[in-house]
């Protein structure tokens, strides 16, 4: 079955003038494209249950790896609406809790907030008031190595603005110093 469209039919026709009105008005074309973006982006960012996950979850451990992940307790709202069109599906928000306040343990320590910041992820404010002073400069001392090693390795590369090495097949540096 052949499901190309012929370049006389009308839907082919239809189709190419509106394509054709959209190119002519760039602004539209750009703010089209950046709602697809933005629409598909925040696909990527949430975790979807499915309703077998709704009504079997054990909400213990899911509250556990949200801690882990340094999520706040409004998160759990996004899984009760995710929940609320499955029967008999209500997630439980003490368990979710307590399995948070566990993971928490975990992602409130010193050398997790370091490696945050060393790999150059945002720290969420989570964490319990007491101690927080140690965890943010653990944080900003993984943060400022991120930034310099980040600013050292744009400063090697011999043409920051996409010259440099793979894009040619060779590695070109310049005098011959393996900067």
């Amino acid at each position: 079955m052949n499901y190309h469209l012929k370049r006389n039919s009308s839907t082919a026709s239809q189709v190419s003038k509106c394509v054709g009105k959209i190119m002519r008005k760039p602004r539209l074309a750009i703010s089209l494209i950046g709602a697809a973006l933005f629409t598909l982006s925040g696909c990527a960012t949430t975790q979807n249950l499915t309703p077998e996950q709704c009504q079997s979850s054990n909400w213990q451990e899911v509250g556990y790896a949200d801690g882990i992940r340094g999520r706040s307790g409004a998160y759990f709202g996004h899984y009760t609406n995710q929940c609320a069109s499955v029967v008999g599906a209500t997630p439980n928000r003490v368990l979710w809790e307590q399995g948070r306040q566990q993971g928490l343990k975990n992602y409130c320590t010193e050398l997790n907030a370091y490696k945050l910041g060393r790999e150059g992820y945002d720290w969420q404010p989570v964490c319990p008031l007491e101690g927080i002073e140690k965890l943010e400069e653990a944080y900003s001392q993984g943060r400022y190595y991120y930034i310099r090693q980040r600013d050292l390795d744009y400063l090697r590369s011999p043409y920051p603005f996409g010259y440099g090495s793979g894009r040619l097949g060779y590695d070109y540096r310049p005098f011959g110093y393996g900067w």
